[in-house]
């Protein structure tokens, strides 16, 4: 069964201080594009292949899926449905990729494992 990896786009391309928010939109699809090779390789803990969902919200939503990475825009806070979509996969291992305190605790409910930014993005 192939883990589910759910990033917090948000959350991981504000974690670096690059000028994202000069283009929210672009920093997204910028890490869409790098998290391609995830979905082959996995992560740490979680040998690929896997499943790779970025969850956007804001000015990001509507940048488009491409193979290898599903994208899913919040209609309203990308937490809410970063939560939902680690609930649908309480039947498979589940992992959100997020820094926030409060994300955590509550995918963690769920049954899903955290873990932070630098997973993947170095």
């Amino acid at each position: 069964m192939r883990t589910l990896v759910v990033v917090d786009a948000a959350n991981v391309v504000g974690s670096v201080p690059d000028g994202w928010w000069h283009d929210r939109r672009g920093a997204a699809e910028r890490l869409r594009d790098r998290l391609v090779p995830y979905a082959e390789e996995g992560i740490a803990g979680h040998p690929g292949p896997v499943e790779v969902v970025l969850v956007v919200e804001g000015a990001a939503r509507g940048v488009e899926s491409i193979p290898g990475v599903r994208v899913e825009s919040a209609p309203a806070g990308g937490d809410d449905r970063i939560v939902e979509v680690a609930a649908e996969a309480a039947d498979r291992p589940c992992v959100v990729i997020t820094a926030d305190r409060e994300l955590r605790r509550r995918v963690e409910e769920s049954g899903a494992q955290c873990a932070g930014p630098r997973t993947v993005r170095p």
